[in-house]
C-alpha cells in the first residue's frame, strides 16, 4: 500500500498524465534483467554476447519526487540505463519485466509510456512494450506496443522539457499496437525491452546503442526508480527483496 500512495503522489506531481486502472497487488515496478541467448535458444544464429546491462542508476534520470530538475538538487535523480553494445542481430538483449500488472483490464483508454533523456536511442523498435494478453477463454496474444518513435504525438517532457521527451501509446490504436489489444482484454504480462544496437540508426542519434527512461507510465501508475539491476547497481536500493535474477527470455518475444 505504501508503494502505491508513492506512485499517485508522484503522477500528481509530474502533472497532467490521463488517469486509469490500478494493479490489483499495488505492487507495480519495474524489475531490470538482461538476456543473452545459448546457441539452442538463438538457433540458426550464434549465441549472444554479453553487451547488454540494464539498471536502474542514481543521477541519471528525472528528479523521483516528481519536481523540477533543476530545482531539486538532492533528489536521486534515479532512471533506468538500457544498453546493447554492439549489433542488433547479436541474440541479446535488456530491459525490465513490469511486475503487479496481471489482471488489468484493457479499456478504450489504455495506455503505457514512458519518458527518455533526448541524445539517447528511440528507435522505431525499442525501447517498446512486450504486452502479453488474453481476452476471455480464448489463448494469450503477444503485442508489440511502441517502439519509442511510433509515438504519433511525442512532447517535452513536464519536469525537464528542454532535455527529456514523453511519449505514449494507446493499445487499442493499430498505429502505436501491433495487432491491437482487444478492449476486455486481460493483462497476463508487461516488459520494456531494449534489443536494437549500436548499427541501428533512429529519430534522434546515430547508432548510440543505448536509451535513459524514466517516469514509466502504465495505465494510471508511474514508476520513478526500482530495485536492484542485473547490472548491479550499487546505489540505494527502495525493493531489495524483489532483485530480478535475470533470467528474463524476452528475447524472443519480437520473432
Amino acid at each position: 500500500m505504501r508503494r502505491a500512495l508513492v506512485l499517485v503522489t508522484v503522477a500528481a506531481l509530474v502533472g497532467l498524465l490521463p488517469g486509469g486502472a490500478v494493479a490489483d497487488d499495488n505492487r507495480v515496478q519495474a524489475v531490470p534483467f538482461t538476456f543473452v541467448g545459448t546457441a539452442a535458444e538463438c538457433a540458426p544464429s550464434p549465441a549472444g554476447s554479453r553487451i547488454v546491462t540494464a539498471a536502474w542508476l542514481g543521477g541519471m534520470g528525472l528528479p523521483d519526487n516528481g519536481g523540477p530538475s533543476a530545482t531539486t538538487p538532492g533528489d536521486p535523480h534515479t532512471g533506468l540505463l538500457l544498453s546493447k553494445n554492439g549489433p542488433t542481430a547479436d541474440c541479446s538483449s535488456s530491459g525490465a519485466r513490469i511486475t503487479g500488472v496481471k489482471g488489468m483490464t484493457v479499456d478504450a483508454n489504455f495506455q503505457l509510456g514512458f519518458e527518455y533523456r533526448n541524445g539517447g536511442h528511440c528507435g522505431a523498435g525499442a525501447p517498446r512494450f512486450n504486452v502479453v494478453a488474453q481476452l476471455g477463454s480464448a489463448a494469450e496474444t503477444f503485442h508489440f506496443v511502441g517502439g519509442c518513435s511510433n509515438d504519433s504525438t511525442p512532447t517535452p517532457a513536464p519536469q525537464d522539457p528542454l532535455q527529456w521527451t514523453r511519449v505514449m501509446f494507446q493499445v487499442t490504436n493499430p498505429a502505436e499496437s501491433f495487432p491491437v489489444i482487444p478492449i476486455g482484454s486481460k493483462i497476463v504480462s508487461i516488459s520494456i525491452l531494449y534489443d536494437e544496437g549500436t548499427d541501428t540508426a533512429n529519430n534522434d542519434t546515430q547508432g548510440v546503442g543505448l536509451a535513459v527512461i524514466d517516469n514509466i507510465y502504465i495505465n494510471g501508475q508511474i514508476i520513478t526508480s526500482g530495485p536492484a539491476s542485473a547490472g548491479g547497481n550499487k546505489g540505494k536500493d527502495k525493493n531489495k527483496d524483489k532483485q530480478d535474477n535475470g533470467d528474463d527470455n524476452d528475447q524472443g518475444e519480437d520473432n
